[in-house]
């Protein structure tokens, strides 16, 4: 694959899960009738905003490539919690699941090493 193109690929897979964080994370911080139901299901107003810094945290961090691996274990365990609370609150976790695969494929890409350390654990693993 041409060098141009592996660039385009690797930014817009940034943008896009970053351009989710972020877009998520405006829906926490910006008052509207849709975060008022989410602040009562999250338990404040407060925790709406603690949520909101976080996923624009995580957003900044996997735009940097040098911070990019934490971003993707911070988005992904975030992510998890956010499975969890769906799933508690008997909502659907299709959302946040498509999210998480969508950061892990682009993780993936952008991180080749990731992809590299799980299939060798995977084949040295000696099982007894």
């Amino acid at each position: 694959m041409k060098i141009k193109l592996r660039k385009i690929i690797y930014w817009t897979l940034t943008i896009i899960v970053a351009l989710i964080f972020i877009g998520s994370a405006m829906g926490k911080l910006i008052s509207g009738e849709q975060s008022q139901q989410m602040a009562k299901m999250l338990g404040g107003e407060k925790n709406l905003i603690i949520l909101g810094v976080i996923e624009i945290f995580i957003a900044l961090l996997w735009i940097i490539p040098r911070t990019g691996v934490i971003g993707t274990i911070l988005g992904a365990s975030y992510l998890g919690g956010a499975i969890a609370v769906h799933f508690i609150n008997n909502e659907s976790i299709i959302a946040p699941l498509v999210i998480q695969i969508i950061l892990w494929v682009s993780a993936f890409y952008r991180y080749p090493e990731f992809w590299q350390r799980l299939i060798y654990n995977i084949k040295t693993t000696d099982i007894n």
